[in-house]
């Protein structure tokens, strides 16, 4: 059975030159030869292939290589989510990383070998299909894949949507876990806007970087004269989010003495405004976010164990951006449509190798940072594509345009390693559960570990007790 058919057009000076390709390549890729002199066809028929593969091998030649990128820029206006290949002469480094820079998807020495060949083509005729499917998932509606203002496709927040979905039609307290700008603000409200209380307020509150007194004051509000400068009554968080959701967000910042006053309107419903004495009763539901470990914290003193147990009746964690790399073509794509809207400008995409910096960068801000990144680039873009000198410095440096994209081996490896760190998180570090989960022996996950190098030390971090961490990994 023949792979899917990769329609090429080869632009070329030489036409023996195109004629040797065509017959390399094989019935697989349907070729079209083109003369590099001539741009005619491009506007009309450019939109009918799935990868452009322009010789620029002729040493000295300027012309040629004048023609080749005046053709790059030409598909780059016209139909700018088609990848461009370019054939260099062997050594010819500089026009390489020149073409690289010009948003070139990748480069090849001649004469290519035709395996190589084949191989590269193949990988932009998946890249051109993503882009495709990409403009599709930024037309109104979404497809499933979209809870609130949250946007995803991977299995892991597939499984959180549906989690979600669940638990918001039950009253009860949830915890979300999950590192610095993962979205947890926008579960917690995606789960308000399903619940019977939807029809209700939503009132946020961070606990980070508050004084105790101040954070007392803004949850449960004071009477007028309760303290100097306090000229009024004034209701609190409580108070305002009667009848609908209280989100607490990094709870795991509160200092301990607000802690046991928490637990005690969470336990008995009933508080007391500052420099007051009447009970008010309160019908709240309380969802809690975290980047922390509370857990942990709990055993090591920082966090009240019973409130920790009455917060997390549910928990849903919301993976790292790193976790599901498979998301940021299509978060990319989504913000890129937001912003062009928001700033007036017709933007058609990313050039692959601007695509490329951001798929393979570690995203320590996750989503947030990915949306600031892509809001700078829409600021900065002058043309139709957002290239990659419009991404922030930071993540410029960080990438290296000549070094080759993963192949389909190492993602394969990548995902088996995040699989299995994952699954050793949930099942508490042990290794029987984890194989049982995963559907494999325990012997065979033994060698698995051994041939993905994942060490020890990898394996517990994340989980509650260290000590007794490393005893279920035995």
């Amino acid at each position: 059975m023949h792979d899917e058919i990769v329609r090429t057009m080869f632009y070329s000076a030489d036409p023996g030159f195109s004629e040797l390709i065509t017959r390399a390549l094989g019935p697989d890729f349907l070729v079209r030869s083109c003369n590099l002199h001539d741009f005619s066809n491009v506007r009309n028929d450019g939109h009918e292939c799935d990868v452009i593969l322009v010789d620029l091998s002729e040493v000295g030649n300027s012309s040629a290589i004048t023609r080749g990128l005046c053709l790059m820029e030409t598909f780059k206006q016209t139909v700018p989510h088609i990848p461009i290949i370019a054939i260099v002469a062997y050594g010819d480094d500089d026009l390489a990383r020149l073409l690289t820079g010009k948003g070139v998807f990748d480069t090849l020495a001649s004469p290519p070998a035709t395996a190589e060949l084949r191989q590269l083509l193949r990988r932009a005729h998946r890249a051109h299909q993503s882009e495709l499917e990409l403009s599709l998932l930024r037309s109104p509606p979404l497809p499933p894949g979209r809870f609130g203002d949250l946007i995803g496709f991977t299995n892991v927040m597939a499984q959180t949507f549906d989690l979600a979905r669940k638990l918001a039609t039950c009253d009860v307290s949830v915890l979300i876990t999950g590192e610095t700008g993962t979205g947890k603000e926008l579960l917690a409200r995606a789960i308000h806007d399903l619940s019977p209380r939807c029809s209700g307020p939503f009132v946020g509150f961070s606990c980070a970087n508050l004084p105790e007194t101040l954070i007392e004051d803004e949850l449960f509000g004071h009477e007028k004269g309760a303290f100097t400068g306090a000229v009024a009554l004034r209701q609190g968080r409580f108070e305002q989010a009667e009848g609908g959701t209280l989100f607490f967000d990094e709870i795991g910042d509160l200092a301990l003495g607000l802690q046991a006053k928490l637990l005690r309107v969470l336990q008995e419903r009933t508080f007391e405004r500052l420099g007051g004495d009447a009970s008010i009763t309160t019908n709240v539901r309380v969802i809690c976010a975290t980047h922390r470990q509370l857990e942990s914290l709990s055993l090591q003193g920082g966090f009240r164990a019973d409130l920790y147990y009455r917060l997390n009746v549910v928990e849903i964690h919301l993976p790292a951006l790193w976790e599901r790399r498979e998301d940021i073509p299509l978060l990319a794509h989504h913000f890129l449509s937001y912003y062009g809207e928001q700033f007036q400008k017709e933007l058609k995409g990313f050039s692959p190798v601007a695509m490329r910096a951001l798929e393979e960068f570690s995203w320590p801000g996750n989503v947030r940072e990915l949306e600031n990144a892509v809001q700078r680039a829409v600021v900065m873009a002058e043309g139709a594509t957002v290239e990659l000198w419009h991404l922030p410095k930071n993540l410029c440096d960080a990438f290296d345009p000549a070094t080759p994209g993963r192949s389909y081996e190492e993602a394969v490896r990548d995902f088996k390693r995040r699989l299995i760190l994952r699954t050793f998180r949930e099942c508490g570090g042990r290794k029987t559960e984890v194989a049982r989960t995963l559907g494999v022996t325990r012997s065979y996950l033994h060698r698995l570990m051994n041939q993905l190098q994942i060490p020890r030390t990898e394996l517990a971090d994340g989980l509650p007790d260290p000590e007794s961490s490393t005893e279920r990994l035995m």
